[in-house]
């Protein structure tokens, strides 16, 4: 059996979920993913510890890679649809070995970022709650490890997530626009309020000198910027996310490429501006790492402001959850009706036409890694896998148009194979900016999965089944 066999393309075919999401719907699904932990937490930890602020450079470096990656997922996205998104795209293209280890490093890149982002949560709900004078116990809130003996709120968050997704697309949908503008009002008021009190001083030095800490990391000067640059990858997953929602968009060939060009473009120009301005406000050193745009409202005495952007911030941040939630689930059931895993994952419940046991059984596996584990630096693996997956995409795009000139695109990548090429070099040099552990969990992660392949999925697949 051939390790690069593909699978036939059929963008419309009836898989029994709801096709009811718009142009609108995708693009503020891609900002509702997009707009969340990068502007209200990692804006203040690549500024603090890695770019300073030349952290816009950082932004502008990882948008640019994102810019390339994202004109080849449009592409793909309307020739060929699907749920499973980088996965299904290498289907197609490249072949199922190369697919599998794309499926694979998605369900540890939406699962773990899920988890992640689900902590963060449970941090701003307690903040919230400080404000109104309530104080969760420490026991409640924080891991085994942590000294805690659960993360209560970051369980439940999850769970009720579930139920709302297991609902329905539409309802999900409609939510996370609701959300979307609550966290956009409070970006704004963000750069209205604050934007008057910029100092330029504070952009001085724009890079700082690189430093090396105790442990032998490097920070700040150019070096800085390109790992400020991979971290902050993390916040730009929600591109892909929208393709995962191909199967529940109405005219997937049209609206999939202006929901993934459309939020990216959004996106990038907000996360330039609001770094600029936290920078100009607050010197890089004294950025508050847990809460910047808040604590700098704080430190400029608008309190009213700091109130407004924690509650836009746990809005944004329940959005961020949402979408890579959604984008786990589909991944997960493109892949079991595929064959590589189980196919009892791959069953719609003909009501809510949504794969209901499959988001209720990740939602509590989800839950239990928030509520009990410590994620740290885990999440960094996030990011290779991202860049993993979006160098797949862009490298089908070459080939597809070698072995599939005839092929309808309704979207067309421009200057084919140059972009494609340009993407791929991009996320290959970011991928070499994060920390040595980090490809050592990833390589453990991968060889796991390899072995699940050839000892199940191999022979178990639909195209091993036909043949």
């Amino acid at each position: 059996m051939s390790l690069f066999r593909t699978k036939p393309i059929d963008v419309n075919a009836d898989t029994g979920l709801k096709r009811a999401l718009g142009a609108f719907d995708l693009t503020m699904l891609g900002i509702g993913c997009i707009i969340g932990t990068g502007i209200f937490v990692l804006t203040g930890v690549v500024a603090a510890q890695h770019s300073g602020p030349a952290i816009v450079l950082s932004f502008i470096l990882s948008g640019t890679a994102c810019a390339f990656a994202a004109l080849s997922y449009a592409e793909l996205a309307g020739a060929i649809g699907g749920a499973g998104s980088a996965y299904g795209y290498a289907y197609s293209g490249i072949g199922e070995l190369i697919a599998w280890i794309i499926g694979w490093d998605l369900i540890l890149e939406y699962a773990i970022a899920t988890s992640t982002v689900a902590i963060g949560w449970s941090g701003y709900f307690g903040k919230i709650l400080e404000l109104l004078g309530l104080h969760l116990p420490h026991a409640l809130t924080n891991a085994p490890l942590d000294g805690g003996i659960a993360n209560v709120p970051a369980m439940v968050i999850v769970l009720l997530l579930s139920v709302l997704l297991s609902i329905g697309v539409s309802e999900s949908a409609r939510f996370n626009t609701i959300m979307v503008f609550v966290k956009l009002a409070a970006v704004a008021i963000f750069i209205v309020v604050a934007g008057p009190h910029v100092n330029p001083a504070n952009w001085h030095p724009f890079i700082p000198p690189a430093t090396t800490d105790a442990g032998g990391q490097s920070h700040f000067g150019y070096g800085g910027i390109l790992t400020g640059a991979s971290l902050i990858f993390f916040a730009y997953i929600g591109f892909d996310a929208v393709s995962t929602a191909a199967e529940e968009t109405i005219n997937p060939q049209r609206n999939l490429p202006i929901g993934i060009i459309a939020s990216l473009v959004i996106c990038t120009i907000l996360y330039i501006v609001v770094s600029g301005i936290l920078t100009g406000v607050v010197h890089y050193d004294q950025i508050d790492i847990k809460a910047p745009i808040a604590d700098a409202l704080k430190q400029l005495g608008i309190g009213w402001a700091e109130a407004l952007i924690s509650i836009g911030a746990l809005a944004g941040i329940t959005t961020v959850m949402l979408v890579l939630y959604f984008g786990l689930t589909r991944v997960i059931l493109a892949m079991s009706r595929d064959g590589l895993l189980p196919t009892l994952m791959a069953r719609i419940n003909p009501k809510t036409q949504t794969p209901v046991r499959l988001i209720l059984g990740s939602g509590v596996v989800i839950a239990l890694i928030a509520g009990l584990s410590p994620i740290g630096k885990v999440a960094e693996l996030v990011n290779l896998g991202t860049l993993a997956a979006f160098f797949l995409v862009c490298a089908s795009v070459i080939v597809l148009r070698k072995t599939r000139p005839e092929l309808k695109r309704p979207f067309r990548t421009p200057w084919v194979p140059l972009v494609p090429l340009l993407g791929m070099g991009f996320c290959g040099f970011l991928m070499a900016g994060l920390p040595t552990i980090t490809w050592i969990g990833f390589a453990i992660w991968s060889a796991f999965g390899l072995a699940i392949f050839f000892l199940y999925s191999r022979s178990h697949s639909e195209l091993a089944q036909k043949s």
